[in-house]
């Protein structure tokens, strides 16, 4: 038995309980940073230097981490199972897909088992697999469900819409029948969101960010938490919420300014400047003020024209 886990909490959890077999912690967040339609050598290459960029870890040993993930993928054959333990918000389902893919083109034939929730009971604020005690974790391993050719050919279709040039691809599955795996629906529609808005050039992750500081919620350590509360089903972590905020602090009119930025996360105090006013009442655009420089799946968001945004009204991409 092979535990293919969403995150090193869980992973920590599960080592508390009496279920047998090898754990093995999914290594990438494919909620941020490029994800383009590429495989082998170049897609780890691609992935590791966007996580030593992101993050602050060396090179090495990113690509080093992929490769021992790597192994262990082609090792799946050698399991009797291999379950996977995911949760329903957008992180979690992008790393998702990438697994199921993986599987649906490279190992079909392994017996696969999908545990994968958005609640539990007597949780009412459930965040995830990794707050909950080794014998709440250990009874979702008796429902898991093993995971069908429908759920495998539907995630490979999804995870090629993901990483996509043309996000009409997200909009196009979206229109089909996505109810093998309960949750894309919901997860995809919210990497739509993602998108710059065509009202003031803002994504609903950054919009929430800046609300929240113009609240009065400027230190950071209180800013995340706020923000989790508001949109939960993002699924950010503190370092991806604290990169958005930090993006928004650039450029040749910074939405936000920030103190000890350079020093610590922890240590970060944001303030809204005047364009960052004028942007979040709609009477400024960020991209038109800034630019923009981002990857969403495998769309590059690049310059301060031509690019995709989100018409919130009509529920639809548009590109400039």
């Amino acid at each position: 038995m092979l535990h293919l886990l969403n995150g090193e909490s869980t992973e920590a959890v599960l080592a508390q309980t009496d279920l047998g077999g090898d754990r093995f912690f999914f290594r990438d967040a494919l909620i941020a940073g490029p994800t383009p339609a590429v495989n082998g050598l170049d897609w780890r290459r691609i992935r590791a230097a966007h996580l030593a960029e992101a993050y602050g870890v060396e090179f090495e040993k990113c690509e080093n981490n992929f490769a021992r993930q790597q192994q262990l993928f082609e090792s799946f054959n050698d399991h009797e199972e291999v379950t996977l333990w995911f949760e329903s918000d957008l992180f979690c389902q992008a790393n998702l897909l990438y697994v199921l893919d993986w599987c649906a083109h490279s190992h079909p034939e392994s017996k696969l088992s999908l545990i994968c929730i958005g609640e539990f009971p007597g949780r009412p604020t459930f965040r995830g697999l990794g707050e909950l005690t080794p014998q709440e974790l250990s009874s979702l391993f008796h429902k898991r469900i093993e995971v069908t050719a429908a759920q495998l050919e539907l995630a490979a279709c999804a995870w090629q819409a993901y990483r996509s040039e043309d996000p009409r691809e997200l909009e196009r599955l979206l229109q089909t029948d996505t109810s093998a795996l309960p949750f894309l629906d919901g997860a995809l529609k919210l990497q739509l969101t993602r998108f710059p808005s065509a009202r003031n050039g803002l994504n609903r992750i950054e919009s929430s960010g800046l609300e929240l500081i113009g609240q009065g919620f400027t230190r950071f350590l209180d800013l995340f938490p706020r923000f989790v509360a508001a949109e939960p089903d993002y699924g950010l972590g503190d370092a991806q919420f604290w990169n958005a905020m930090q993006q928004l602090t650039r450029g040749a009119s910074p939405l936000l300014m920030a103190d000890g930025i350079q020093e610590a996360m922890s240590e970060s105090v944001f303030a809204i400047t005047d364009a960052g006013r004028s942007v979040l009442s709609g009477a400024a655009d960020r991209v038109t003020l800034n630019g923009i420089d981002e990857w969403l799946g495998g769309v590059h968001l690049q310059g301060y024209a031509n690019i995709w945004r989100w018409d919130e009204p009509n529920g639809r991409l548009v590109k400039e």
